[in-house]
């Protein structure tokens, strides 16, 4: 589906303000984030060409970004400016570029059909269910057809879940002390969302950890989708 985004409704219409400062806590997080190194991205490999265009949507200070441009012309766009500038920073001491833009992935500054795949790993984690449902709506607009997207975020058996309900009150979403809110899936939840995809692969990921001889459990939920 091709949206005309001038006609487009935004969850800014429909949200009140107080809602949306969730996007500002990540400049303050990203402030004192650490880099964590860089991160595989092998499994695109297996669907997208050398040179393809691919986004990382929710780029955050490039740790898979920095990846992608060794083998793709990649561009990252997140919320964080602070966060941008860090991936910049870190893809220059690499000798690698990628193209970095300030922008929610829920209203991407892009044409439709843009990208051949689109990276989306513990992002959408973070948005409230319409922020995720219009980000979807958005990598389908700037997808080619037969794109990809590749997904990752926190499932609701994992260790971490709970904490204060968001407000307003959405199931599995809470807020944490750094303003930033968490949000856990199932795997149903994940097929509904991806819905308008064909779906290629689609899986709980659990890890269970042991630490000071108590265990915990990972859970992610993790797909890969198609544009058809």
């Amino acid at each position: 589906m091709i949206m005309d985004k001038s006609n487009t409704h935004t969850p800014e219409d429909s949200q009140a303000s107080s809602i949306k400062k969730h996007f500002l806590a990540w400049d303050r997080e990203y402030t004192h984030l650490k880099w964590g190194g860089p991160a595989s991205v092998r499994n695109l490999q297996a669907y997208l060409r050398p040179e393809s265009r691919v986004l990382d949507a929710g780029s955050g200070n490039g740790r898979y970004l920095g990846e992608l441009a060794r083998y793709y012309t990649a561009v990252g766009a997140d919320i964080s400016l602070i966060a941008l500038r860090s991936s910049r920073e870190q893809l220059a001491r690499s000798g690698r570029f990628g193209e970095h833009l300030g922008a929610s992935v829920h209203n991407l500054p892009f044409k439709s059909r843009s990208f051949d795949g689109i990276l989306c790993y513990g992002v959408l984690q973070h948005l409230f269910q319409e922020e995720r449902e219009f980000t979807v709506i958005e990598f389908k607009r700037v997808l080619y057809k037969g794109g990809f997207v590749f997904f990752e975020a926190f499932g609701c058996e994992d260790m971490r879940y709970g904490g204060e309900s968001s407000d307003p009150f959405e199931k599995s979403t809470f807020f944490r002390q750094n303003g930033i809110i968490y949000h856990y899936f199932t795997k149903e939840e994940v097929r509904e969302l991806f819905n308008g995809f064909e779906i290629i692969e689609l899986e709980d990921v659990i890890k269970e950890k042991t630490f000071r001889g108590e265990a915990y459990r990972r859970h992610m939920v993790r797909g890969i989708f198609r544009n058809p």
